[in-house]
C-alpha cells in the first residue's frame, strides 16, 4: 500500500502505545517489593476487562473509576492495604512516561502535514494530563475520548469519532495501538493499522489482523513513505 498518498490523519491509542501503563507502578516498585510486577500487570488486565464488561452490561463509569477499581482488584489479590499508596498510584497514572520514540515521531508527522490524534478510552481530564505531562499538547491535533459516547472500544461508534472529528473516511485514516484486541476491532471498522506489538503478543483469532506488525512508532515514518 502507499501509505502515504492515502492518509490524511494518524490516530493513536493512548494507554500502551503512547504512554507506558507499568511506569506508574515502576515508580512505587520499593515499596511494592516482588509484588510490583504482578500487580501492575493485573492492574492492567482488570482495567481493561472492566471496560467490556461494563460496555457490555449498558453501566459506563468513565476511566478513572474504572482504572481506582481494577487497582483496588489488583492489592486486594496481593494483600496489599496501603491506603496511602493506592493513592500514589492512582495519581502517578495521571503523568505516565511516554515512550522515548513518541515525540520525534509526532514531530516528524506534523512535519509531513498528517494531522494527528488520541484516540482513547481514557476520560478527557486522564488524557489532558497525560498528554500535559508528557510535554505532547503542542504535537497533537486533537484528543478523542470514547467517553463522550459512555461505551468503550473496540465499539465501532468509538472509532467513528475520529472519523467524524478529521472528515474523513475510515480508510483515510492509520490507527496505531499497541494493544492486539485494539487493533483488530479498528481494523473490522476499516482503519488501516498499525499494530504496535511492544509486549510480544500473539495475534488474535477474531477474522482481522492489522496491516503492518512492529515493535515501537520508530517505524511509523517509514511506514507512511515519510522516513
Amino acid at each position: 500500500m502507499n501509505a502515504a498518498s492515502k492518509i490524511d490523519a494518524c490516530v493513536f491509542d493512548a494507554y500502551g502505545t503512547l504512554f507506558d501503563v507499568h511506569s506508574a507502578v515502576g515508580r512505587h516498585q520499593a515499596a511494592l517489593g516482588e509484588a510490583a510486577a504482578p500487580i501492575s500487570q493485573m492492574w492492567r488486565t482488570k482495567q481493561l476487562e472492566y471496560t467490556w464488561l461494563r460496555t457490555l452490561m449498558g453501566r459506563y463509569e468513565d476511566f478513572a473509576k474504572v482504572t481506582a477499581d481494577a487497582l483496588d482488584y489488583a492489592f486486594d489479590a496481593h494483600g496489599v492495604t496501603d491506603s496511602s499508596l493506592r493513592g500514589q498510584l492512582l495519581e502517578a497514572y495521571l503523568s505516565l512516561d511516554c515512550y522515548p520514540e513518541v515525540p520525534g515521531v509526532l514531530s516528524a508527522l506534523s512535519g509531513a502535514g498528517i494531522r494527528t490524534a488520541i484516540l482513547s478510552n481514557g476520560s478527557p481530564a486522564m488524557l489532558e494530563s497525560a498528554v500535559d505531562g508528557a510535554g505532547l499538547a503542542d504535537s497533537l491535533d486533537a484528543v478523542i475520548s470514547a467517553h463522550d459516547l459512555a461505551v468503550y472500544k473496540p465499539d465501532p461508534r468509538v472509532y467513528q469519532l475520529a472519523c467524524d472529528r478529521f472528515d474523513v473516511d475510515a480508510g483515510a485514516v492509520m490507527f496505531m495501538s499497541s494493544n492486539a484486541w485494539d487493533a483488530v476491532g479498528a481494523r473490522a471498522f476499516g482503519f488501516n493499522v498499525t499494530w504496535i506489538n511492544r509486549f510480544a503478543q500473539r495475534r488474535e483469532r477474531l477474522g482481522h489482523a492489522p496491516d503492518h506488525e512492529v515493535e515501537d512508532l520508530s517505524a511509523l515514518p517509514g511506514i507512511l513513505g515519510i522516513g
